[in-house]
């Protein structure tokens, strides 16, 4: 008889993948760090193969944690969406302010999906720096904005902190002094907390290349130019660095537009992006 994916497992590993901690992903979800392993090592013995390398600094995927996590954060926004769906029909227009960083991971898989359940309901996902997004949130183009809360207007409705990690390509020796980096162009606040790491460490580094944009800056990691910090859910399979200094964490805020207060559409699609992050 094939196994089914228990979703309570399969939340406790991407929390886990999420944080980059077991101990963080606990706190999350309100579970004690020993029961929260064993969930974790339930959904293992159930796909047969170890999804987390473990270390005493926290976690990170293994090849089989990076190709079951994009089924786990859509099996859970699909679970989150098929409760809603038969309660209300969605209509209406939202539009959806993302962090570019979340653009490419499981968030727009999770918006399309939501768009199939409800056909009557239009989605705008919109992706810019911080100053482009505040342009667009106050003219009302955006009405909700999951990214750098602190371009926009309004208070975070909520934040989450999420790891940073190293990402480098092939051929790069990261003993190399000054490191060669591949940064976002600025505006970029991620930017300041990276290189005072380093600082702090006592590594040397130079910028070797920047980019404004997410694709940008993985083709020039690909490329061999340097390396950089990126959202976990961001590296491709053998991306991860080690060795390198500890990254900060990165908060990022759910900012709402206070006329959509009480529209269901927007509700409901700001229960998608909390489910997801």
């Amino acid at each position: 008889m094939a196994t089914d994916l228990e979703t309570a497992l399969l939340r406790a590993f991407l929390t886990a993948a999420q944080t980059g901690s077991i101990s963080r992903a606990a706190i999350a979800l309100g579970h004690s760090q020993p029961a929260l392993s064993q969930q974790l090592r339930k959904l293992e013995r159930a796909v047969g193969q170890p999804l987390l390398h473990r270390t005493a600094t926290g976690v990170s995927l293994t090849k089989a944690g990076e190709a079951l996590m994009p089924y786990a954060a859509r099996i859970l926004a699909l679970s989150a969406q098929a409760l809603q769906a038969p309660r209300q029909a969605l209509t209406g227009h939202c539009g959806v302010g993302l962090l570019e960083d979340l653009a490419a991971a499981p968030l727009p898989q999770a918006l399309a999906d939501f768009a199939r359940l409800h056909p009557g309901a239009s989605l705008e996902l919109f992706t810019a720096p911080g100053p482009a997004m505040r342009d667009a949130f106050t003219a009302g183009r955006v009405h909700l904005a999951l990214c750098d809360p602190s371009y926009l207007p309004e208070t975070p409705l909520w934040t989450v902190r999420l790891p940073l990690a190293w990402a480098s390509g092939p051929g790069i020796d990261l003993s190399l002094d000054p490191l060669p980096l591949v940064l976002f162009s600025q505006p970029c606040r991620w930017r300041a907390p990276l290189l005072d790491a380093l600082d702090a460490a006592g590594r040397t580094w130079r910028v070797a290349f920047e980019s404004t944009s997410l694709a940008g800056v993985t083709a020039a990691v690909r490329a061999g130019l340097g390396v950089a910090a990126l959202l976990p859910a961001n590296l491709d399979p053998g991306m991860a660095a080690a060795g390198l200094p500890g990254l900060p964490d990165v908060e990022l805020g759910l900012v709402r537009r206070p006329d959509t207060q009480g529209d269901p559409l927007v509700d409901a699609v700001e229960a998608v992006l909390r489910q997801l992050v």
